[in-house]
């Protein structure tokens, strides 16, 4: 990547399809999209073709469907986990995305180690399936907002040196929600990309991929998205940091007002 990318989380809400779609963003000065996969990894031909046809500028990234749990207690869900990990990869790789997320799995109340084993065992697969088909895309596990969820900055950074392909996806809302709100400063923020600069080298900082969004939480964690001028959220700081480190790569929105908020974002990381 040459520059950070503001994506927003499926198609901006005033578009009716994805041509529509990725003409509003261009509209918009709004870098591409991250294709929404939420109940199943499916895709119709027209869809595939206007994302095929898109800008050449314009980025597109893909989030797995939500139901994955590579720690399930059912050894079914895991391999539908797996499962659905690899068609996401398959379809992004097919339509020149530059990565795909996912959430990676529950503790189940299961040490942390061992829960950490059964995510690296369901890479193993997804990487076997995908270096059969010749597939080479960052496949990223997201850092998730509930302490309850495996996902942590130091577990997927983890993760990160044992494969190839597989970098961060910082959800930084979510680390937010998941310290319950006293992860929120410049400083919390710049940590983040010392960490991974230094854990994982500049090629993780030329090549993020990154989710924010207004949240909301309970002593749990993560509740839900809100817009990010209703959120608490300290946005304006961690866009700092991102200049601050020359971050590039792709941010995603992920707002319920996805393409305001997006070029909200844009609007001021270029203003600084």
């Amino acid at each position: 990547m040459d520059k950070l990318n503001f994506l927003t989380a499926g198609i901006p809400l005033c578009a009716k399809d994805y041509k529509q779609g990725f003409e509003t963003l261009t509209n918009m000065g709004l870098d591409g999209l991250e294709l929404e996969f939420v109940r199943g990894v499916r895709i119709s031909d027209v869809s595939r073709k206007s994302v095929l046809e898109r800008n050449k500028n314009l980025i597109v990234t893909a989030h797995a469907p939500f139901y994955v749990n590579l720690n399930s207690k059912e050894e079914e869900k895991i391999e539908a986990s797996i499962q659905r990990i690899i068609e996401t990869a398959l379809v992004a790789n097919s339509l020149n995305a530059f990565s795909i997320t996912y959430h990676a799995a529950y503790y189940m109340e299961k040490d942390k180690e061992e829960v950490y084993k059964k995510v690296v065992e369901g890479n193993k697969k997804i990487f076997e399936a995908l270096d059969k088909e010749n597939v080479k895309i960052w496949v990223r596990p997201e850092t998730t907002g509930k302490k309850s969820q495996w996902g942590d900055v130091d577990e997927i950074i983890r993760l990160s040196k044992e494969f190839e392909m597989v970098l961060p996806c910082v959800d930084f809302s979510h680390l937010y929600a998941r310290e319950i709100g006293e992860f929120n400063s410049y400083d919390d923020f710049s940590k983040v990309f010392e960490k991974i600069g230094n854990e994982l080298g500049q090629v993780a900082l030329d090549n993020f991929h990154a989710h924010i969004a207004g949240i909301e939480y309970t002593g749990k964690g993560e509740k839900q998205h809100l817009n990010l001028l209703e959120s608490e959220f300290n946005y304006k700081d961690l866009l700092k940091a991102f200049k601050k480190f020359d971050i590039k790569g792709a941010v995603v929105c992920e707002s319920p007002n996805i393409e305001e908020d997006c070029k909200l974002l844009s609007d001021y990381y270029n203003s600084l």
